[in-house]
């Protein structure tokens, strides 16, 4: 006899290959039946949010399915952060629970499923009888909708017996469909506008990496001749970097955003175009004629001015063509322009005006001593939120978007950054994990430092930007007059914490203190630790992405 925690562990196993999580009361049964009865590796972190962005950053990095488990109540509670930007930046997760028994709440019980509905997820609760049907209907919808459910096992009935597992039933997920005659029409439409641009220029974001768009972008670029930029979730997908300014919005370089102005024709894919993205809306000149292509119902921008509703690759696909059929020839504007120049940042000074490292020196050599070593090149950065996301962002090369994955922005959370690594270590078994944290968001994630050593090793390596502050509050409120007393943090010695926990910590006051990462870049990562970078820098330095932000309060 198997029981209903057996049927859901199993259910859930023959779509995921782990599952990140605390054990509790709640859902004790489930983790012995998925220990017991499946393929399925378990990992352990120390705090239930931990659990959610572990997995959910197994999925940014490309590992599928993703899948926490956490108990009922206070360790439900724990994950809602965690839930919440999985929700808003649109990952499909599950997440079992331990939930209050039929028979009704006790004292210690919550109402699970309002707060789960709270922050946009929906709860599928598993019965006697129904326990691996509803498992398949819970792991439907994350896929259909891209978006976490909750699979809750009410506690007297996680140890019922109920027979035999029934045959693994595979989910119905919805195929992209074809354009339609009214989209058809807009693609031709489009297709002569960017056949006749003299300054044509795509840009795409995450969601047409998803959609797995990138050589059909490759393809209507060469068509176009134009010069392609991504989002910051969207890095790398276009496949010629030759002809790409890299990211764009506050992340971008002056020179790129001033070029991207003189488009005459602008193409969007996949991308939501929300505030930063779109520089608060100077990212394009108001002559620019903007289309956007998305799963949306609608144009996500008041600056888009054709909008066609369908699944990037298909829709590119298709311009792609179209622009060949009616053998219009390349605008040639790409190849008019060095565009090398064009994608450089500002290098910044060895040390700030207040004695402490400049942030952008330190971030130039970082990104140069990890694009140097052939153990670190193959990498996945993993970003927590705050002031500091500008820096990686600016100066460290991506490969593809599963290479930078920024856990907290989505829902503007900070916090999540050390529980991201152990995610992506086990979704990139070959590459090297590299965490970009500051030092508040990294003081509020401290519990699963740990869980980021023990799981990465020598492949991973934690960057704290150590201000002493909060940054991003010292640059829009300090400056403002408020009292800076709250945004102010003790300077913490987080090396001093990373060896405590086994892995090797350094000090960085100069630059001179990086050749810390040098050796260790070119050690092989089986015979190093996990280093964690503890670079003391200036909060006199503002990244340009906060000083728009300070441009608009202002």
């Amino acid at each position: 006899m198997s029981t209903v925690s057996a049927h859901v562990a199993q259910a859930l196993a023959a779509h995921i290959d782990h599952v990140f999580g605390v054990m509790g009361n709640g859902n004790a049964y489930f983790l012995d039946a998925l220990e017991r009865s499946t393929d399925v590796s378990f990992t352990a972190v120390r705090h239930e949010a931990g659990g959610v962005v572990a997995a959910d950053a197994y999925h940014r990095s490309g590992g599928g399915l993703a899948a926490a488990t956490a108990t009922y109540g206070a360790g439900f509670t724990n994950t809602l952060t965690a839930l919440a930007e999985a929700v808003q930046a649109h990952v499909p997760l599950v997440l079992v629970v331990g939930d209050e028994p039929t028979s009704g709440p006790r004292p210690w019980d919550v109402d699970q499923i309002a707060l789960a509905s709270a922050v946009g997820a929906r709860t599928y609760t598993v019965g006697r009888t129904d326990a691996a049907a509803t498992t398949v209907i819970a792991i439907e919808h994350a896929l259909s909708y891209r978006v976490p459910t909750v699979l809750a096992i009410p506690y007297d009935v996680a140890r019922l017996e109920v027979g035999p597992v029934p045959p693994a039933q595979a989910p119905r997920l919805p195929v992209p469909a074809a354009p339609s005659a009214f989209a058809r029409a807009a693609i031709d439409q489009l297709a002569g506008a960017l056949g006749e641009a003299r300054r044509p220029f795509l840009l795409a974001g995450r969601g047409a990496w998803i959609a797995g768009a990138g050589d059909a972008l490759g393809r209507l670029a060469d068509a176009t001749g134009a010069i392609t930029a991504s989002t910051a979730l969207g890095r790398g997908v276009f496949p010629r970097t030759e002809f790409d300014l890299g990211v764009v919005g506050g992340f971008g370089a002056a020179g790129a955003m001033e070029l991207i102005r003189t488009a005459d024709v602008a193409v969007v894919f996949g991308a939501g175009l929300n505030q930063f993205t779109m520089r608060f809306g100077e990212l394009f000149d108001p002559a620019t004629r903007v289309y956007q292509v998305d799963t949306a119902p609608a144009a996500t921008h008041p600056h888009v001015g054709g909008f066609i509703r369908g699944d990037a690759a298909v829709v590119a696909a298709s311009l792609a063509d179209r622009v060949v059929a009616t053998d219009a020839s390349p605008s040639g504007w790409r190849e008019s322009i060095d565009l090398a120049p064009l994608r450089a940042q500002e290098p910044g000074d060895r040390i700030a005006v207040d004695g402490r490292l400049d942030p952008r020196s330190v971030a130039a050599t970082i990104g140069e001593i990890l694009e140097g070593s052939d153990s670190t090149r193959d990498r996945v950065v993993v970003s927590d939120g705050g002031h500091f996301i500008g820096w990686a962002n600016m100066y460290w090369p991506v490969a593809s978007p599963d290479r930078m994955v920024m856990i907290g922005t989505a829902y503007q959370s900070i916090g999540l950054g050390f529980p991201s690594v152990p995610g992506a270590a086990l979704a990139k078994p070959n590459s090297t994990i590299v965490l970009t944290t500051g030092d508040g968001g990294g003081l509020m994630a401290l519990a699963d430092l740990e869980s980021a050593v023990r799981v990465a090793g020598g492949r991973g390596l934690a960057v704290v930007w150590n201000d002493a502050a909060y940054g991003a509050e010292i640059n829009l409120y300090g400056l403002k007059g408020l009292a800076r007393g709250p945004m102010l943090i003790p300077e913490v010695d987080f090396a001093g914490l990373a060896r405590s926990v086994g892995a090797d910590g350094v000090v960085v006051r100069t630059l001179d203190d990086l050749d810390a990462l040098r050796q260790w870049a070119v050690t092989p990562s089986a015979d190093r630790p996990f280093l964690l970078l503890d670079c003391r820098i200036s909060g006199e330095v503002i990244a340009p992405y906060q000083q728009e932000i300070i441009r608009v309060n202002s």
